[in-house]
Parts: structure tokens; sequence; C-alpha cells
């Protein structure tokens, strides 16, 4: 464990500042000195951290034996000719035994991993295991007694608290940045499959991937990881819970395991809200529910809103599938459903998530403008023999005019429609019959997935 000899510095600095405001009366502005003793305090303060930290931070240098193309070549850094990419990242030291936690993307298909303390003294460095789903991966070096960081709470950081990125941007090793928390909970940015980001304004740059973004106290709060664009002032890191529970996992097998419901979902566009019993502030709707999955073992069905898991309240997708990866493997999860009119209660019991499945957001909504614009036809067996089709859907959408209502609805042909306003669709009279009144919420399959999708005739 580090020493933290910062703990006095930063005892200290508060000390000061609040000396500084004793010594102005109530309603007066504090003098220069005043002032400049806070300011001294504080950055007395933020050194002391970085000094504290930095020995547990690592600079690492890899190659990669294929051409320069990486995923994200901006962290990256990558330069080189005949077939060997250089590159390189930061790291920090989790266990003291050489344990080392960095980005997945800094790592990725290296042929040589080469590991930089502080100290100035290099080791070669072995993959131990990555995950690619939340772009992390472990390291091990052959030491031991090395400086290790604390982790702190993302969960419980303040948008708005000062935070210090430390890490080795364009191989300037141990470069020191600060800023503030700006905000949490960010994703939907594209870059990996689980996101639920740290966003920060201190300055990231190529080669700070992998390195920490630590709190006043000198601990971890997240994995700098990207940012958007450069100069933006946008850059973003994997919070600590997270990374946590994956290097854990990935120092004790190598491979992550995760909790899963066995279920997918898309968000609730006022379109698709307008077709509730009552009102509906938002939630995860439920579009899909894999056979056998524990979500169907426990009575979940497509066409539930999930409000709640446990007591996090679940306002969009996103945040149904932060909760349920807090959760373990066999883990008893109490879900708050909608269903119709009627709230209740769901226990299910996670399963494991497979590889190549797991929950997924899917949003389809569109505005719904010209002519409805809809052809139906009925799945024969000659049809069904045709397509190859053995599901249970009975009418399919044989056309779509340009422009029409069906069209921005993002209907197509060869959907499935399975429901029509939550009921079984069993002919096309059935779906005639919900788009009577000139809007119906759909419940649609198509190759494989499924979800729901309102239209609305607009005249």
């Amino acid at each position: 464990m580090l020493r933290q000899p910062w703990l006095i510095a930063l005892g200290a600095a508060l000390a000061i500042a609040a000396m500084g405001t004793a010594y102005a009366a109530p309603g007066e502005a504090p003098t220069d000195e005043e002032a400049l003793s806070r300011a001294i305090a504080f950055e007395t303060a933020l050194t002391a951290v970085a000094e504290s930290v930095s020995p547990a931070v690592v600079s690492i240098q890899v190659e990669v034996n294929r051409p320069q193309t990486n995923a994200l070549p901006f962290f990256f850094g990558g330069q080189g000719r005949g077939g060997i990419v250089r590159g390189g990242g930061s790291g920090v030291i989790v266990r003291s035994d050489g344990f080392i936690l960095t980005n997945n993307h800094v790592v990725q298909e290296a042929s040589r991993i080469d590991v930089r303390l502080q100290n100035g003294k290099s080791y070669p460095a072995r993959l131990v295991g990555a995950d690619s789903a939340t772009d992390l991966a472990v390291l091990k070096i052959d030491a031991r007694g090395l400086p290790k960081v604390d982790f702190a709470s993302s969960e419980r950081a303040r948008v708005g608290q000062f935070v210090i990125a430390i890490g080795s941007p364009f191989g300037l090793d141990y470069s020191v940045t600060t800023g503030v928390l700006s905000a949490k909970g960010r994703g939907g940015i594209g870059a990996n499959e689980i996101e639920d980001y740290l966003q920060t304004d201190a300055s990231i740059n190529p080669g700070n991937s992998g390195g920490p973004l630590v709190d006043l106290h000198g601990r971890v709060l997240g994995i700098n990881t990207m940012i958007i664009g450069r100069g933006s002032g946008i850059g973003f890191a994997i919070p600590s819970e997270i990374a946590q529970r994956v290097a854990e996992q990935l120092i004790e097998t190598g491979t992550v395991k995760r909790a899963w419901l066995g279920v997918s979902f898309q968000e609730i566009t006022p379109e698709l809200a307008a077709h509730f019993d009552g009102s509906i502030e938002g939630g995860a709707l439920i579009n899909a529910v894999v056979p056998q999955g524990p979500a169907e073992k426990a009575g979940l069905q497509a066409g539930d809103v999930v409000t709640a898991v446990g007591n996090t309240k679940v306002t969009e997708g996103h945040d149904l599938l932060r909760a349920v990866l807090r959760y373990g493997v066999g883990e008893r999860v109490v879900l708050e459903v909608r269903r119709g009119d009627v709230t209740k209660k769901i226990v299910v019991v996670t399963g494991e998530r497979p590889s190549e499945d797991g929950p997924q957001s899917r949003d389809r909504g569109t505005e719904d403008n010209g002519m409805l614009g809809l052809g139906l036809e009925e799945l024969t067996p000659r049809l069904r023999e045709r397509f190859g089709y053995r599901g249970e859907g009975q009418v399919f959408v044989s056309g779509v005019e340009p422009g029409s209502d069906a069209d921005r609805a993002g209907l197509r042909p060869g959907d499935i429609i399975l429901q029509a306003d939550r009921r079984p669709v069993r002919s096309t009279a059935d779906v005639r019959a919900a788009l009577r009144d000139g809007k119906a919420l759909l419940y649609i399959e198509r190759e494989s997935h499924r979800f729901f999708q309102s239209i609305v005739r607009s005249r």
C-alpha cells in the first residue's frame, strides 16, 4: 500500500485555508496575503497527491507485428515500419506483487510489452487477461514490494469535485493534469460494448490511456480511456467500481464473468409512451426475452417496463444495464416491473452472460409524417417454406411506400408483426383494426431481433 504523507499536507492545507477564512471579518474580502496562503495550501495538497500516487503509475511500451491500423490510434500513438508498430500507454499497479491494470486497446495484439516504473527500472510484461467489453486488461511483471494504488468509490464521487490525471501523454512520462469531475454515467458513445464513463476536463492525451484519474485523497476514481476530439476538454475514464471488479476477475481467472438477465431492451420514446396505460416516466422497455433464460424463467415478458433494479431507479435502458452489471452470476436481482397498469416485483436469478449475447439497447423511434403506406400479407405455409421461417408470426410487411408513415416509422419489408397494441396478431385484419384510430404499438420481429415500434397516421 502507498504510504500517504499527503494526508498531512492535505490536512495542513485545509487548516491553513480555514485560518485564512478566520482572518477576514464576515463580509470582508480576504487580503492578498490570505488569498495567497489559501492558493499555496491547495497547491501543496495537489503536489502531495501527485508525488504520492506517481510511484504506482507505470509507462507501457508495446510492439505489434502488423500494419499500423489500430482501432484507437489517437491513444495508441503508434509508429513503425516493416510490419512492426510501436506504441505506448499508461497503467497502474494494483497489487504489490506486480499486477498492473491498463486499457485493453493499449496492449491488444501486442507481441512484446515492456513496463517502466517511475524509478527507471524496466520489466518485460505478460498479458494475464483482457476484457474488450470494458477496454480493460491486466499485465504481470516479475517484481515484488511495489507501491500500489488504492481505489475510491466512483459511485460516491460528486460532480464538480477536483480530480488529477497521471500518465505518459506523447511519451512524456508522469505528466500530471488537473480538472474536475464533469459528469457521471456517460454512455452511448459507441467506443465499447459496456459504457458507464466518468467525464472530466482534466487534460487527457495520447499515452494517457490506462493511467489513473484520482481524487484529492490520492485514490483512483477511474482509469483514463478516451477523449472526444483533440483539445475538446472532454475526457472519459472507466469508473473504479467496474475497473476493480474486472481487474479482480482477470487476476484470478484471466477471464470475466458477468451477470445476465437474458433480455434485450429499448428506450421509451414519447411515441411509445403514448401507447401505455397511465403515465410512463422512463424505464427500460423489454422487447425480447431469451427462451429458457433467467428472465423468462422468472416470468419477465416482452412489453414489460423495468422501472427499478433493487433500490436503483431505472429511467433509461442504460440504467438497467449499469445496475445489472453490479451483480454477480447466480445472485438474486429484484426488478420493479410495469405491466399494463400494474406494477409488480419480479426476482431474477442472474445467469452467466454468453460472450456473443447479452442485453442490447435498441432505439428505433421515428417521426411519422406522410401516408401510412404499409403493405401487409399473411404468412402462408408456402411462404414459410420459401423464407425458411419457423417462428410464431402470422403477418409480415410486404411493402413500405417511400416517405410514408410506415417508412418514417422505420418499418421494412420482411418485418414480421407479432403484436398490435399488445394483442397477438393472427391476420392482417388484426393489424388494420389496431390502426383504425390512426395509431398503434407494433411488436416487430426482424432478423431474429424483436422490438416495439409506434406508428401514427399523420392525416
